[in-house]
Order: C-alpha cells, then sequence, then structure tokens
C-alpha cells in the first residue's frame, strides 16, 4: 500500500505513542513523510515501538503529568529539530470502577494524566509550534455517552472536548 508523503518535512510529537492509538498514529505519519517523537512512561516499550517504527522516529522516556518530563520532552525537540508541526496529545490511562469504589488515588492518576498531562503538554509545546502546525486532542465518545463504571474516565474525556472547544479560540 502506497501512502501519501502530505506531512513530508513536518515534525510531529505523539504523546503515548509507544502502544495503542498512538503507535498506529505515530506509524502513519513516519509512513506519510513525517520525523516523529513519540513519548511513553515505560522504556522496554518505547524502545520496542521505536524499533518496530524503525525510521524517522525518536523516543523520549517521559511522563506527561510530570512538568520536569514534559520540560525534558519539549527541549530535546527543540534542541534536534527546533520546531513541532504536529503535535497529537494522546496519551492517556483509564481505569473504571463504580461510584461508590472511586479512591482519590484513582481519580489523581487518571486527572493527572489524561488532563493535567493534555493542558501542559499543549502549553509547554506551543513555542514550537509555528504558524499553521496542528494539534490534536485524543478525547472518547465516553466524554459525551456515560457509561457503568467509566464516571471519572469519562469525566477526563469530557474535559479534553471541553479543552478543544475552548482552545480552538484561544489559539
Amino acid at each position: 500500500m502506497t501512502t501519501s508523503q502530505k506531512l513530508a518535512g513536518k515534525i510531529a510529537l505523539v504523546t503515548g505513542g509507544n502502544s495503542g492509538i498512538g503507535l498506529a498514529t505515530a506509524q502513519r505519519f513516519v509512513a506519510e513523510g513525517a520525523f516523529v517523537f513519540i513519548t511513553g512512561r515505560r522504556q522496554d516499550e518505547l524502545d520496542k515501538a521505536v524499533q518496530l517504527i524503525g525510521s524517522s522516529v525518536v523516543g523520549i522516556q517521559g511522563d506527561v503529568s510530570k512538568l520536569a518530563d514534559l520540560d525534558r520532552i519539549i527541549a530535546t525537540i527543540k534542541e534536534q529539530k527546533g520546531r513541532l508541526d504536529v503535535l497529537f496529545a494522546n496519551a492517556g490511562v483509564a481505569e473504571f470502577l463504580p461510584i461508590d469504589a472511586v479512591t482519590e488515588p484513582h481519580y489523581d492518576y487518571q486527572f493527572d494524566i489524561n488532563v493535567k498531562g493534555t493542558v501542559f503538554t499543549v502549553q509547554k509545546a506551543l513555542p514550537l509550534l509555528p504558524d499553521g502546525a496542528t494539534i490534536v486532542l485524543m478525547a472518547s465518545i465516553v466524554g459525551s455517552k456515560g457509561s457503568a463504571g467509566s464516571s471519572i474516565y469519562s469525566a477526563t474525556k469530557a474535559a479534553i472536548r471541553s479543552l478543544a472547544r475552548t482552545w480552538t479560540s484561544d489559539l
């Protein structure tokens, strides 16, 4: 299968690019000509993803819920490429519990990665994004449609949708 080269010469960051949708997106971006930075919390999974993608990719270990990690990720991209044309804020986690079983750590874990991580990934990447750059935020249908045991996860995804709508005006 041949793919277009519509991302030729573009620099992209895919957070959570070591698995799932993030990995598939990073692979597609590279196939379309982009140079891609991917992030992930676990170095071994990150290394496997880089090996799988093969070329035009750099893995940077980091946790988007930790601002020092985000600073290091953005500094690495600035040092190596100087800019970002595409930011895909994809890193996220999902844990499911009914409301009577939700704990503070359960809540904090999901909101810290899914919402705080998205907010500060975008904020810290802004200086590297030239006019015309693209920002993609990963949300989910659960942000609009509830299902049993997913209240906290669903709330994080609703927050992402709200951020996207608001940032459309801000940016």
